[in-house]
């Protein structure tokens, strides 16, 4: 992201959906390079504690089976780097770095009362319409995809923009004598991507098994389950379970759990019995070195000793 997009040089490193795209927006391809290592950066906080760590986003563009067969996982990464690409276009926008736009429009409802719609809001509109535009360029799965992965790729990136849009909000700043924010000047901006992902990340643990199937004219996504309720835009969808993670498994894209660092502790995802799969784990003591006894020295500066103490690690079998 730090070097100018070069059309002979770059766009061609791209899918041939987005090679048109890059070369008529090369000022936008710096904003989509910091979007998708903010992806990579969120999913593996997202999952550090759980058994699929997402260390496979690191791979990209070469994904494995986890992440190119229709799983819960690949649906997460697809929703959460199409809500990426267009967040960063939207506040780029914002920010005056891209020529082509500006400011997002101003609100059509009347501010509340002592308001006033100003600043320069984060445009949402543009950055959904040319997030769009990139993300389902690359929603197909690669060589040999089948039309319901394509469907359900495009369905989970547009679901990852859905909830960008809902998140849109009333940012103020307030103006006055003395702070008494008598006037609030207010705008629409959008939150972190941190908020984004931690939503994503709930729908990715109620998200749907799905099927691609012909309803009346053409196909359609439908829950595999019958009784299951409809689905909905802001649903995240998946077709194949996913493998249970534990042990090493190319063909399913597994990397599994030893040698993990565990939570003897804890009685979440992250805690020994879970992670390590039932296999047990090893406990190793490590010594550290910390600041302490800390004293404040007039004037200025703060004054520490090196204290020693052990710590118990835990690591999955």
């Amino acid at each position: 992201s730090g070097v100018s997009w070069n059309e002979s040089q770059h766009c061609r490193l791209l899918w041939p959906e987005q090679l048109q795209l890059c070369r008529r927006h090369l000022e936008v391809m710096p904003s989509i390079v910091r979007a998708a290592r903010r992806t990579q950066e969120l999913c593996q906080q997202s999952f550090a504690d759980m058994r699929w760590n997402c260390s496979s986003i690191r791979r990209a563009p070469s994904f494995g089976p986890d992440l190119l067969t229709g799983t819960r996982e690949a649906a997460f990464v697809h929703a959460l780097s199409a809500a990426a690409v267009a967040q960063g276009i939207a506040r780029s926008c914002a920010s005056g770095e891209l020529p082509l736009c500006s400011c997002g429009p101003g609100p059509s409802e009347p501010p509340a009362p002592g308001s006033r719609w100003g600043g320069c809001g984060d445009n949402l509109s543009h950055g959904l319409q040319l997030g769009a535009a990139f993300t389902d360029g690359s929603a197909r799965a690669g060589p040999g995809s089948t039309p319901g992965l394509r469907a359900v790729n495009r369905h989970n990136a547009a679901a990852g923009r859905a909830v960008l849009s809902d998140s849109l909000d009333t940012r103020c700043k307030c103006h006055g004598v003395s702070g008494s924010c008598s006037v609030k000047t207010c705008w629409k901006g959008l939150p972190d991507l941190g908020e984004i992902a931690s939503d994503l990340k709930s729908r990715y643990l109620a998200a749907l098994k799905v099927t691609h199937r012909l309803v009346g004219p053409r196909k359609q996504l439908i829950p595999k389950e019958g009784d299951a309720r409809p689905v909905t835009e802001m649903d995240l969808v998946y077709l194949i379970n996913s493998p249970d993670y534990c042990t090493p498994n190319p063909q399913l894209g597994s990397l599994g759990t030893q040698d993990r660092p565990c939570n003897r502790s804890s009685v979440g995802s992250d805690s020994c019995d879970l992670l390590c799969c039932g296999r047990g784990y090893n406990t190793y003591t490590e010594e550290v070195q910390e600041r302490c006894h800390c004293r404040y020295r007039w004037c200025c500066s703060v004054v520490c000793r090196r204290c020693r103490r052990s710590l118990e690690r835990h690591v999955c079998k």
